[in-house]
């Protein structure tokens, strides 16, 4: 599947601005909404998607190429797994874990909403070229 960049990118966005209102607010529960949107974001279905689509992408118009959808998925996943360790440290009280793994995940969205660099992508293909008979 194909999509347009510039939709991830505007998840970043938004993705970073309720990271870093998690780190201000210690608020586990943000932390929690933000950790399902990874989830669906993984399985392909991001809620900021229909947000892009409808109020952004027809300003912008169309993007001159399209990318693959599994790098982006694949950071998802990535931004999940991060969340879920910050709620872990947030339920177990090991507060240096939740911040730390918060943080980490505020810093890959923001290096992708602001640059347009995403960490998860490169890590995907970093990986992919790895593998036998990929990506070569």
């Amino acid at each position: 599947m194909q999509i347009d960049p510039r939709g991830p990118r505007f998840g970043a966005a938004i993705t970073t601005l309720v990271l870093a209102t998690v780190l201000v607010t210690r608020s586990s529960w943000l932390l929690a909404a933000q950790a399902l949107v990874f989830a669906l974001g993984a399985c392909g279905v991001s809620p900021y998607g229909p947000v892009f689509r409808a109020l952004v992408r027809p300003r912008l118009g169309p993007p001159r190429e399209l990318e693959d959808a599994a790098p982006p998925r694949f950071a998802q996943a990535v931004g999940l797994a991060f969340a879920v360790a910050g709620l872990i440290g947030f339920v177990a009280g090991l507060t240096p874990l939740a911040l730390g793994a918060t943080a980490a995940a505020l810093l890959a969205a923001f290096l992708n909403a602001v640059f347009g660099f995403c960490l998860g992508c490169e890590t995907y293909l970093f990986i992919r070229r790895l593998q036998p008979g990929r990506l070569q």
